[in-house]
Parts: structure tokens; C-alpha cells; sequence
């Protein structure tokens, strides 16, 4: 088996919060055409996640995360890794948000056929073990057109 030097890493992951963390992006990313979220902080009781987008959610469109956040759990995707090198990451894949100091080798951490990003913490082996997913609330903020889901993970 080869050997990979990757960055040290200075958090430990409840694994199913995380992997739902990459769930969610791609979700957002699917429904509101957005970037990855700025800003998220995700937690074993409760986590928050803050994506700009280009309008208020509606009701529906909330349900609708929260629907096809329960669809992908229950769906029991693989979560798999894959190393490669840093010049050679895939289309569409940044190396925008890697560390300054980031290894030349790359760990992609791919959940099914529906997410793929760089990412050396700890996730959950398929996507049925996450658990539940439950939406506590949303805030939007009009003046930075920020929308933040808070969320727990119930087991």
C-alpha cells in the first residue's frame, strides 16, 4: 500500500456530521447554483453552515434541502478516498480553499457519484450511517444575501 505524507490536521470530526457537511454543500450547490459554504462550523449536538446566494429561500425550498438531504442518507452512497497529485486534480475541483502550505498530495473524498472535494478529516463509510438529518432553523441576511442552515444529526 503506498504511503501518502498529507497535512497534519488539527480537528476531530464527529464523522457523520462531517460527511453530511459534503452532502449539504453539493445540495446547495445543486438547488441555488451557489459556491461551497464560507463559513461552517459542524458539530456532534448542532452544526451551522453559511452559503451566499442570489435570493431568500422560500419555505418549499427549505423542505426541499432538508427532503433531499434525508433521499441521499437513505440512498447509502460509498464514501471513498482518492490521492492524487496536486497539479492534477480533476475538472472541476479548486485547490482555492487549500492551506498556503497544502502537501503536493491531495486526498479527494468522494460520497457516490454526487460529491467530490478535497478533504483529510474523518466521514462515516456510506451515507446510511449518518444517521438523520434534521433542520433546526435558517437566518437569511438581505445586506449579504447569506443564508445559514443550523442543523443536527440524530443517531
Amino acid at each position: 500500500m503506498d504511503e501518502y505524507i498529507l497535512n497534519e490536521h488539527n480537528k476531530e470530526e464527529f464523522p457523520p456530521a462531517h460527511t453530511a457537511e459534503h452532502l449539504l454543500n453539493q445540495t446547495m450547490i445543486r438547488i441555488f447554483g451557489c459556491e461551497r459554504s464560507y463559513n461552517a462550523h459542524v458539530e456532534r449536538k448542532k452544526s451551522k453552515m453559511s452559503f451566499y446566494l442570489d435570493h431568500k429561500p422560500t419555505r418549499q425550498e427549505e423542505k426541499e434541502i432538508e427532503r433531499q438531504m434525508q433521499q441521499l442518507i437513505a440512498d447509502d452512497l460509498p464514501v471513498t478516498f482518492e490521492f492524487v497529485s496536486r497539479d492534477e486534480l480533476p475538472e472541476g475541483i479548486s485547490a482555492d480553499r487549500l492551506p498556503q502550505d497544502a502537501s503536493d498530495t491531495i486526498r479527494l473524498v468522494r460520497i457516490g457519484h454526487y460529491d467530490v472535494c478535497p478533504c483529510i478529516g474523518r466521514h462515516v463509510r456510506s451515507t446510511s450511517q449518518i444517521g438523520r438529518f434534521e433542520m433546526l432553523g435558517t437566518n437569511w441576511d438581505e445586506h449579504e444575501h447569506s443564508f445559514r442552515v443550523r442543523f443536527k444529526i440524530v443517531q
